[in-house]
């Protein structure tokens, strides 16, 4: 197979953990007889300071020409200023949206050795393989009216929460279908009690619900939810929620698995290339040091391999190699080892 990859590594670690990535793919890709090719773009402080917006016209129409993005982090104290017109982030929404990537998949899965790595009680995390899918287009991050003013004498700031039933069906029915293939259990989170967006995505979500009887259908309120996170995780399987929340919630989750620095992503669309980044973020205390986790990005370029490229069997090497080293005790700093990002890549790759 050939493939064309763009790779953004962004702002602080974000270089050090897709250099990484990288080298693992090209491994793979020199195992299975593949053609990888890779261009570097900017995106985030980075492309600010370049070109004075987080995202260019030419560094997004050449992401919607790949076939697949491989991300690092975006942002850092820099470009922090809340009163700056142009912020790193800007440059990470406007991707998603141009790209249209909808849904964004956030496994949570605790490898047995690492569960003295969690503050949480052993028991609580025997078992805990949770795949969280996160809007990732709509909602407060995208909606509009957005900005700040001057009303009766007072500044005031706007957020607009809004949803369409087509963008809360289709990332349901994704929730519902990769459910088939688990344990066939959703939950939906909202804040229905409260807010009309929510109730409308309840609505949604019963619907398909009712369209889906082998599946079971769990409506659970967002503050519930993040409670039941941390006291009864293996509870859940496939949860599917808005963007905003989902943001948070997985935040919240890579507590389970010990450090944020384990946790991937992949956010896809219905069609077009899908974009592959660790959930942390760019760690601008340690930049440079050598010192960043590197297998939630390791980790991302296995989705990459089976989500854009459909090599299942590519990805499944690269998720082994990375269980056969952490379950033989290499561990970064993170972690309570002293691996640097190098070294924990290294032996990744030795396992491939």
């Amino acid at each position: 197979m050939k493939a064309r990859i763009v790779v953004l590594p962004g702002d602080g670690i974000g270089p050090e953990v897709t250099a990484e990535a990288v080298r693992v793919l090209q491994i793979v890709a020199g195992r299975f007889k593949h053609e990888f090719s890779f261009t570097e773009q900017l995106l985030g402080g980075c492309s600010i300071d370049r070109h004075g917006t987080a995202l260019t016209d030419e560094t997004l129409a050449d992401c919607k020409a790949s076939d697949a993005i491989l991300l690092g982090a975006v942002g850092g104290p820099k470009w922090d200023d809340p009163r700056a017109k142009v912020r790193p982030e800007q440059g990470l929404l406007a991707l998603r949206k141009g790209l249209d990537v909808f849904a964004n998949l956030r496994p949570v899965r605790v490898h047995d050795s690492l569960v003295d790595a969690s503050p949480l009680k052993p028991d609580r995390l025997r078992g805990v393989d949770i795949l969280v899918i996160r809007e990732l287009t709509g909602g407060l991050y995208f909606g509009q009216p957005k900005g700040r003013d001057r009303k009766d004498g007072h500044e005031r700031a706007v957020d607009t929460l809004e949803y369409y039933d087509f963008e809360i069906r289709r990332v349901v029915e994704l929730a519902f279908r990769l459910a088939q293939g688990r344990r066939r259990k959703v939950t939906s989170v909202d804040k229905a009690n409260v807010l009309e967006s929510s109730r409308l995505w309840r609505q949604v979500a019963s619907e398909i619900g009712a369209a889906h009887p082998e599946i079971a259908l769990d409506h659970v309120l967002v503050d519930t939810a993040s409670m039941r996170l941390i006291t009864h995780p293996s509870s859940f399987d496939v949860v599917v929620t808005e963007n905003m929340f989902g943001d948070i919630l997985t935040d919240e989750a890579s507590v389970l698995a010990g450090s944020m620095g384990m946790l991937p992503s992949a956010s896809i669309g219905e069609s077009g290339p899908g974009v592959y980044e660790p959930i942390h973020g760019s760690a601008p205390d340690i930049a440079g040091k050598g010192l960043a986790n590197p297998v939630g990005t390791i980790l991302s370029s296995a989705m990459l391999l089976r989500h854009s490229l459909g090599l299942a069997e590519e990805a499944g090497v690269v998720e082994r190699a990375v269980d056969a080293a952490i379950a033989e005790g290499c561990r970064t700093g993170d972690l309570g080892g002293k691996l640097g990002t190098r070294q924990m890549a290294q032996e990744i790759a030795r396992r491939l």
